[in-house]
């Protein structure tokens, strides 16, 4: 494991998602990763103008979850991962919702992503290996992203809740399998970074949250 990274949170959007910025320091250059740039990035730009930017990583392509990628990654120079199954919604609005919610957000499209993430896969960037869980139930492409003690969850978890299994593509004995056999099998001290609200662990989630027990 490299140099232990930094996690810093920015609230993007009208709904308010938490677009996390990982980032390392190894002399005067700092290096970084992206998960879930969200819409009205501008305070991430600001951020990252001196930052080495290595990836976008998407956890899902739901429109507040990726409405800024093309912004970050002109501005950053850097690719972006998705699952497979989630591809075609970065360029299509009705695939990623922000077609369906007009009150919110114009239609959404962005250039395809450069890389296809899947189950079991690791990423060595930054200096440390960020592996992939395929976590569907809220979308079916959404995954999760583990390093060390460290857990990006997305949609799928997030503190005493869960994530929504009603939009199309959406289903809830997936999302629980999901929870239940992978995500509950981790290490009950591993932080976990939701995609909307504030940090938990795997412990208080497999002891407390209510959707899950």
């Amino acid at each position: 494991m490299g140099t232990e990274f930094k996690v810093e949170t920015f609230s993007l959007g009208p709904i308010q998602t938490n677009c996390y910025l990982i980032t390392v320091t190894e002399g005067e250059q700092e290096r970084g990763i992206i998960v879930d740039p969200g819409m009205n990035p501008k305070r991430l730009l600001d951020r990252i103008a001196n930052t080495n930017i290595e990836a976008i990583l998407l956890t899902h392509a739901h429109f507040d979850h990726m409405g800024g990628v093309d912004e970050v990654r002109k501005a950053a120079g850097c690719p972006v991962y998705i699952h497979d199954l989630e591809a075609d919604w970065l360029t299509d609005p009705r695939k990623n919702g922000s077609m369906r919610w007009q009150d919110v957000t114009p239609p959404l499209s962005t250039d395809p992503a450069e890389f296809a993430l899947d189950e079991g896969q690791t990423l060595a960037m930054i200096g440390h290996k960020f592996q992939v869980m395929h976590t569907p139930g809220h979308s079916p492409g959404s995954v999760s992203f583990l390093c060390g003690n460290h857990l990006f969850s997305g949609d799928v978890l997030f503190k005493l809740s869960v994530g929504r299994t009603d939009l199309p593509g959406g289903r809830e004995a997936d999302l629980y399998d999901s929870i239940r056999t992978k995500l509950y099998k981790l290490n009950p001290e591993v932080i976990v970074y939701p995609g909307h609200g504030g940090r938990t662990t795997i412990g208080f989630e497999k002891a407390n949250n209510p959707y899950t027990g």
